[in-house]
């Protein structure tokens, strides 16, 4: 028996090309070809070797080690069970992957979905480059015919004089906080003077035993002096701080939106000029389209110009009383304060603080502590 199964497995015959790889295929065949064929070999071979192999009801079951006794040899004759069989359809089953289209397609549509997004954002800033260009070009020829007086401007007599007015009063009040700021430095080392010269009194009066009492009246009309004077400080850093916050920032604010408005009036009237411009011309199928693209251009600034108009009307009425409501009070508190420091009444001019709800820091709390830092 085991004669015949040798017999039979020498029969085989799988054939193989000098790689070691079954098949003979053309140089110039797809992967895709070379697998199907692959799978198709495959399934000859499997089928031969099936035919041709031992059958399980001819084999025997050898118990022991080589050289053993005939008694350990079982005959499976006796052994009933399924045979193996092949199934052909097995190998359609199993996909070829890393080949055919889908790969392919998966890939390419990746990169066009890549290379459609890098397009749409660089026709984004193309547009946004272009419409910014087309806007200053409009601008500056409309800026130059007004300067060569060749162009017509949009006027409001009542609100351009609104705003020389302001910007006057801002000129005028930027000059009453630089000659402020002027007046608390110069008090501020005239009191750091007298606070000296009254340390130096004292010093002398107790090394002086002629001149004790001489030096005492003036060390204590000295340091009073500096107390009152650093009352007068307090009030007059009050006053700069207020009018610092009226001109750098209410008053900036207003003209911020002053320049907005008149940016706006330019743009309002470079699109205005484009839009009669291309009115007197002919009114051919071109001309029509651009004029109904310039009428909607025309509009759109127009809402703009009118929105900031608006705006710079009402702010300027806020500003007006803020400010009247503000000097009121600072230049109150200002007259009072100077008025009691130079008069030497030291009870009135703090009241004069009270009366203002000014807060004098304590010697030495110029320097946040370390609370504070943290």
């Amino acid at each position: 028996m085991t004669d015949r199964v040798m017999s039979k497995a020498a029969t085989m015959e799988i054939p193989i090309n000098s790689n070691g790889d079954t098949g003979a295929l053309a140089e110039d065949d797809s992967l895709e070809q070379a697998a199907k064929l692959q799978w198709s070999l495959d399934e000859k071979d499997l089928q031969q070797v099936m035919v041709s192999g031992p059958n399980l009801n001819e084999t025997s079951i050898v118990s022991g080690g080589y050289g053993g006794t005939a008694e350990g040899i079982i005959p499976t004759g006796s052994i009933m069970g399924p045979a193996v069989r092949y199934n052909p359809e097995f190998n359609k089953r199993i996909p070829v992957t890393g080949f055919g289209p889908n790969m392919q397609h998966s890939s390419s549509s990746s990169s066009m979905t890549a290379e459609e997004a890098t397009r749409g954002v660089a026709v984004e800033k193309y547009e946004a480059v272009k419409k910014w260009g087309l806007n200053t070009y409009k601008c500056t020829k409309q800026m130059i015919s007004e300067r060569f007086g060749r162009g017509s401007r949009t006027v409001d007599l009542e609100l351009e004089a609104q705003i020389e007015v302001l910007r006057d009063t801002k000129r005028k009040y930027v000059n009453v906080l630089r000659l402020a700021k002027a007046l608390t430095n110069h008090f501020y080392n005239m009191v750091q003077t007298q606070h000296a010269l009254g340390d130096t009194f004292a010093d002398l009066s107790q090394k002086s035993p002629e001149l004790r009492d001489e030096f005492g009246y003036n060390a204590e009309t000295q340091k009073l002096l500096c107390k009152n004077g650093e009352t007068l400080l307090g009030a007059i850093n009050f006053f700069v701080s207020s009018i610092n916050t009226l001109v750098n920032k209410t008053m900036e604010d207003t003209l911020w939106t002053i320049r907005m408005y008149e940016n706006a009036r330019l743009e309002f009237d470079a699109y205005r000029s484009d839009l009669e411009e291309l009115s007197l011309g002919p009114r051919d199928a071109v001309t029509m389209a651009r004029i109904e693209a310039a009428q909607e251009q025309y509009q759109v600034h127009k809402e703009k110009y009118e929105r900031l108009r608006s705006d710079v009307i009402i702010k300027l009425k806020f500003l007006e009383e803020n400010k009247v409501k503000v000097m009121h009070k600072q230049l109150l508190l200002f007259h009072n304060a100077i008025s009691a420091y130079f008069a030497g009444n030291q009870q009135q001019l703090e009241e004069t603080l009270k009366q203002f709800n000014i807060k004098l820091r304590p010697p030495g709390a110029d320097k946040p502590s370390w609370l504070e830092e943290q």
